[in-house]
This record gives structure tokens, sequence and C-alpha cells, in this order.
């Protein structure tokens, strides 16, 4: 068993401060010099990389319709006790697929999210529950969806989540942060279990809730002397409920668990073996290890797995300690310069507006878990390789490299087959070479939005009245799997 480690197109105002925190990570010795060079070797190059990736768009492999193989064979790698090391490195083709097809889970709840500050409907899922998978591109997944998930958070934390300036918003205090749902009878038979997926959304501006990190840690455990502890952060977002909002007089952690009962139960009633999944990025690869704990903390026998992407440091050695006693399968998938994974351990110095690194001592104090499955930048021929914190920690960034990455061995080398459409990277960051011919942050509603109305104005149109935002006891009916 393992063990866990000690040791849009708008400038963003946080960039200066990825450029300083990126510097902490990279070694710039000669770094005059060195640019020369790569830039020497990168002209050599590009006009063969733009040729080889204009060429082969018939090609290209949509998100949600790839090809997978049967995946039996891989259940207790995923959803069991096996150890998936071998699997990770070299990347197992059907292993790969599968990292894939859950990063593109979440991936939905940023295409699906209302980041528009002027809609009176900031914060919530533009679709609805029946509709989503089908507008992000995710219709042929092989999962039911059954229910959203919403979160909010203290005063103390502003920049945690999205809010509407709209005056007549339809909330001013929740957001949507995720969804649940179960793969149908044909995924459930390729992957040799139900399985409950639970994508908890990050967030875009990845260093803005780096701003109100407070870095103290909180007891969850169900003992008082157990001494399990976590973020609290991001316990409280997780947590936090009050009688006088709509969307939260249930936390999202009493939401996910609710509707966890009601899946795993009625699943096993017709005896069925059944797996929960949660999965995140960034801000929510934390959220997914709390519901991974008290997953496992509700159902002692339970297969849980944690898939996160770019995800921060959550809780100390006896967090750890529970999930790995629980047998919690954990993969991270992180980036080899992004800086999110390495917090708690850089702080934000709100005095000097500058973000430091702090000593070792925080390492004790929070520590990561589970199978590593590192990728670089550089790998990519894609990619402009400038250096772009913000672009490091973007999931589609991440996605892209995992469809490449050979093996730890040539982590420098980019799998010749790969086929996952390269222009994903740039739907909210600028990291591939103009050559690809691929504008950046390309992903918007057309005219950002806007239409015109019978007397010719220009406005924000009305929500469907099917996609306004469902209340939170809304769920899927059980009687769509009999």
């Amino acid at each position: 068993m393992f063990h866990h480690n000690h040791h849009h197109h708008h400038k963003n105002p946080m960039d200066h401060l990825f450029k300083k925190a990126s510097g902490l990570f990279h070694h710039d010795d000669d770094e005059g010099d060195t640019n020369t060079q790569q830039t020497a070797d990168t002209d050599v190059e590009t006009s063969h990389t733009a040729k080889y990736y204009l060429a082969r768009n018939d090609e290209i492999e949509e998100p949600g319709h790839v090809p997978r193989g049967d995946c039996v064979s891989l259940k207790d790698v995923i959803h069991g006790p096996e150890d998936p090391t071998p699997y990770l490195d070299p990347l197992d083709d059907n292993f790969r697929h599968e990292i894939i097809k859950y990063g593109e889970f979440i991936q939905g709840t940023y295409d699906a999210f209302d980041f528009n500050t002027f809609s009176d409907y900031c914060g919530s899922c533009l679709y609805s529950i029946d509709r989503m998978f089908e507008q992000v591109g995710l219709a042929r997944n092989g999962y039911v969806m059954t229910k959203y998930l919403y979160a909010m958070s203290r005063a103390s934390l502003p920049r945690w989540l999205e809010k509407s300036w709209h005056p007549n918003a339809w909330n001013y205090d929740s957001n949507w942060i995720g969804y649940m749902a179960v793969s149908n009878d044909e995924e459930t038979a390729r992957i040799g279990i139900r399985d409950i997926v639970v994508p908890w959304r990050g967030t875009m501006a990845a260093g803005e809730w780096l701003k109100d990190f407070e870095f103290l840690l909180q007891h969850i455990g169900p003992d008082k002397d157990d001494d399990i502890k976590v973020e609290h952060g991001f316990y409280s977002l997780y947590s936090s409920k009050s009688d006088d909002t709509r969307y939260n007089q249930t936390s999202a952690q009493d939401q996910f668990l609710t509707e966890l009962r009601r899946l795993v139960n009625f699943f096993r009633e017709r005896g069925e073996q059944v797996s929960v999944t949660t999965t995140g990025h960034s801000l929510g690869a934390a959220l997914a290890y709390l519901a991974a704990y008290d997953a496992a903390l509700e159902f002692q026998d339970l297969p849980v797995t944690v898939i996160t992407f770019g995800g921060p440091r959550v809780g100390n050695n006896k967090f750890c300690d529970y999930l790995e006693k629980r047998k919690v399968k954990a993969i991270r998938v992180v980036v080899k310069h992004d800086f999110i994974p390495r917090m708690p351990g850089i702080v934000f110095n709100k005095e000097l507006e500058k973000i430091e690194e702090v000593a070792d001592s925080w390492h004790w104090l929070y520590t990561h878990y589970g199978h590593v499955l590192e990728i670089d930048v550089e790998s990519s021929p894609y990619l402009n390789h400038k250096r772009d914190s913000s672009g490091y920690h973007n999931l589609e960034l991440h996605l892209h490299l995992i469809d490449g990455h050979i093996s730890s061995s040539e982590m420098t080398k980019f799998r010749e087959n790969a086929k996952r459409d390269a222009a994903l990277v740039n739907k909210s960051c600028g990291m591939l070479k103009e050559e690809t011919l691929v504008p950046s942050c390309w992903y918007q509603p057309a005219f950002k939005g806007l239409v015109r109305n019978q007397l010719g104005r220009w406005i924000i149109p009305p929500r469907e009245p099917e996609d306004i935002p469902p209340p939170p006891d809304t769920v899927t009916p059980l009687s769509v799997f009999e």
C-alpha cells in the first residue's frame, strides 16, 4: 500500500502573483542563454507542429465520445484494492481514458457554470439536471445525472464563490458546486461496477482563493481524541448552511450524503456492487477529498476512489491515515510546475501583496494522500511553454498532457497517437502555440450572451423556465434505472 508524502481574455489581477509564485519553482541560472536556445529550437519545430496539428483534425476524438475499451479488468485498480502503480507508470491506455473521463466530468462543471456577474443567475448551472450533459457535450458519457450540489461560503471567504451584481439575483449566498451521477447499465457492464460519480467544481481564477486562505486546521473526526484535522476554509465551504438561504438550508456535505445514501441503498437492494468516485480540480479537489472521507465514514465497506487534478493539500497525517485505513483509493494528477499542489506551503502575504514560500514546517501540518501521476508541460509539442502559472493550473491543460503522457522516464515525450483535440487547451487560457491557429480563451457564448430584443436593444435574455436553478432537494427518480 502507498503512503502519503511528508515532505478570459481579460488580464487577471493575480497574474503578477502567479509569476512570482512560478519563480519559486524554477531555477533561472543563465536564463538569458537558456531562453535564446529554447527559442531557436522552437523555431525549427513550429512549422511541423502546426502542419501536423492542422492536418490531423479529422482524427480528433471529442470529449465524452472517446472509444474506451472493456475496463472490467481495471475494476479493482480504480475501484478496489489493487495497486495502480503498474498502470500509472507507464500509463496504461485504458487507465488513461478513465482518468480523462473523470476529468471531463469536472470540466463540465466549468462549461455549464454561469460566470456572468451581470446575469441574475450568476453562480448557478446554466442548464437543468436533465439537459446539462447534452449541453456540454457529455451526453454519451454513460452516466445519468441525479442531483445538483450547492455550497455557500462565509463572509471571510469572499473570493471562493461567484456573486451576481443583478438587483434581483436568484440568490446572494450560494453557488452550484457540483453534481452526482450514476453509470447506466451499459457503462456499468463496461467498468464492472455501478459507479456513482461526484464531480466538484473548482475555481477558474486559480489563485483568487489563495488570498483568503486561512491556514487553520479544524478537527472533523468522529471522536474528539482521534486528531483528524483538515484545512478550515475547505471544510467551511463544504459544511456551511443557513436557514436564511434558499439553496443552503442544508450544506453541500449534507446534500451529498443524503443522495449517496439514497443511491447506494437502492442499488445494493438490487444486489449490485456499488462504488463512489469523487473527483475535482483545484479547490474542487479539496472538496472531493472531504466527500471521500465522509463516504468512507458513512459506508464502511463501500469502494471509495478520489481522482483529483491540481489539488492542494487538504488535511493532516491523521486525516490521511484514516483514508488509508478505510482503503480509499486516490489518484492525484499534478502538472510539474503548478504551484497549487504545493499549498499549504506558500502563502499570500496581504501586507506585501505577494506570494511567499514558507518553511517546511507546513509539511507536517498538511499532507498529501494518494498515488501521483506527474505530467510535464515540456512534453507537448503544441504548447508555447511560456511561464504561465495560471495556464499550468488549467484543467484542460491537465487532460491534454494526460492524453500525451507516456511514463515517468519519458516525461518530455508526447504520445504520437494522442487524439484529444489540442484546441480544448485554449478554452480558458492561452497555452497553445500561435501556429496552431487557436485563439486564447475561445470558449464563450456568442455576443457574450447578449441578444437583441423586440425593441432592438441588446440584453441578457431571461433563462428558459426549465433551466432555472432547481432547489437542492431536486433529484432524478430512480425509476429511470428500472
